[in-house]
């Protein structure tokens, strides 16, 4: 007779192992991610500190209401939306250049200088904003480096205000997010690039072909599955632009167009006292984006037979 085996395998001893090696990863995670979840709640009440949630009234849905039906808000709102979308589609327009930035900086044959611009290149991503904003001021200021220079040397009879102003609002704001992050963007291309097969370049220098033909042949085609995962999940967080550079760059002159999403909840939940609304906006930002993560998944694994999950 034929005993009956199970159809299952338990986990091995190296399974259990390896689940407690990612379970201080799976607890981080919770509680940095998750568990904050649960402030989702000042949504649904008038919140005013420093009192309890209980002796707070409850009202229900009256904040999402709110934000569509005062027009002072709406309008408000609405171009808070529009620098939002317009900083988030430059960043993705411009997501190609840690790409590149890598597939050249992989070209570079003297190792020493090649190790020396991709520190130099690297290191910003480690400055705070605030430090970023402090070179900033003492670079651009009225009274700062460059516009005493070109005072000294008779090339402008006043300051030029560059931090001061309005004007090329979110052009200053992408170049200063490139020079930040590009370097430390570029090190997960140089890590697909070195897991490139060699013969691939070999067989193409037998053919014949040059340098920017292997560049564009080979280096960039095993780059671009990469690069369309990052760029789904820069769609899927369209409307997180974060709130740290925004934060110290605004003003009086540019807080028009420099005020995004995450900035606005920040201003409106702090700086205006209001809490619940904030929350509110907060967590249809964060439905939004679980809806449009949700979307390009789907559209990823209709167009390229992959999907995120």
């Amino acid at each position: 007779m034929q005993k009956n085996v199970p159809t299952g395998k338990r986990p091995s001893k190296e399974g259990y192992l390896m689940f407690l090696t990612v379970l201080p990863f799976l607890i981080l995670s919770f509680i940095f991610s998750y568990f904050p979840l649960s402030g989702w709640i000042f949504a649904f009440f008038d919140y005013r500190a420093p009192l309890k949630l209980s002796q707070c009234e409850f009202v229900g849905f009256k904040w999402f209401v709110a934000l569509f039906a005062n027009k002072t808000q709406l309008s408000q709102l609405w171009q808070v939306m529009k620098n939002t979308f317009a900083m988030s589609s430059l960043g993705i327009l411009t997501s190609v250049i840690p790409m590149f930035f890598a597939i050249f900086l992989n070209e570079i044959r003297n190792k020493r200088f090649k190790a020396v611009v991709q520190t130099l290149t690297t290191i910003p991503n480690f400055i705070s904003w605030v430090l970023v904003y402090s070179v900033a001021f003492s670079l651009f200021a009225e009274s700062g480096l460059f516009n005493s220079l070109l005072q000294q040397y008779g090339l402008i009879t006043a300051p030029i205000k560059f931090l001061d102003s309005d004007k090329h609002t979110y052009l200053s704001m992408l170049l200063w997010s490139q020079w930040k992050n590009v370097g430390w963007g570029a090190i997960m291309y140089l890590a697909a690039v070195a897991g490139i097969d060699q013969e691939l370049y070999d067989a193409a220098k037998v053919d014949g072909a040059g340098r920017f033909a292997l560049m564009r042949h080979i280096t960039l085609p095993a780059l671009l599955p990469t690069y369309f995962v990052l760029l789904m999940l820069s769609v899927a967080n369209f409307l997180n632009n974060g709130m740290d550079q925004y934060f110290v760059f605004q003003n009086a002159f540019n807080k028009n167009h420099i005020q995004v999403l995450d900035l606005y909840v920040y201003n409106i939940g702090i700086s205006g006292n209001s809490i619940s609304i904030a929350t509110a906006i907060s967590m249809l930002k964060s439905l939004v984006s679980i809806s449009l993560l949700c979307v390009v998944n789907f559209l990823s694994k209709k167009t390229r037979g992959e999907a995120i999950f």
